[in-house]
């Protein structure tokens, strides 16, 4: 990782931010509906503290880090060591940061993470979310065939120690 972009725990002081990060990612979908700014607001929250509630619920002991820039928050990434290995939760860039290779470099960092422990690395991907390219570059393999599913899991098992 270059040394422009730092991960660091994420507090409670940090709500705020993630939630600016959820309205950056989500907020173009839902303004797309047509309705007014306020209802999608509300939507937006109701929609964020939902999924925060799921995340905790699913995943207690999830490492929550903030990816920072040059002292900026840029994004949020959450993993989890589970019994088959680990997930990668949710990774998400502010617009102004993605496709600058920061993501692919945060998960190359888990990879190399999950080589060295003999971990196999899985994550959900929303069906037709662009992300899934990388994915597949990056050597992740679609592991259920639910053609009818709204998320895709991937996974890649860990490399051999050289």
């Amino acid at each position: 990782m270059t040394e422009a972009v730092k991960v660091r725990e994420a507090g409670t002081g940090d709500l705020p931010f993630l939630f600016a990060l959820y309205c950056d990612v989500r907020g173009p979908e839902v303004s797309a509906w047509g309705w007014p700014a306020p209802q999608c607001d509300a939507f937006l929250r109701m929609q964020f503290d939902a999924r925060q509630r799921s995340y905790l619920a699913a995943y207690p002991q999830a490492a929550d880090q903030i990816i920072s820039s040059h002292g900026e928050n840029i994004g949020r990434r959450l993993t989890a060591v589970t019994p088959g290995g680990m997930c990668l939760v949710d990774i998400a860039l502010l617009a102004a940061y993605r496709n600058q290779g920061i993501g692919t470099q945060l998960i190359r960092q888990l990879m190399e993470d999950c080589d060295a422990t003999g971990r196999m690395l899985r994550l959900q991907v929303l069906r037709g979310n662009p992300a899934q390219r990388l994915y597949h570059r990056l050597g992740f393999r679609e592991t259920d065939s639910d053609a009818e599913a709204i998320y895709i899991e991937m996974t890649r098992a860990p490399e051999p120690r050289r």
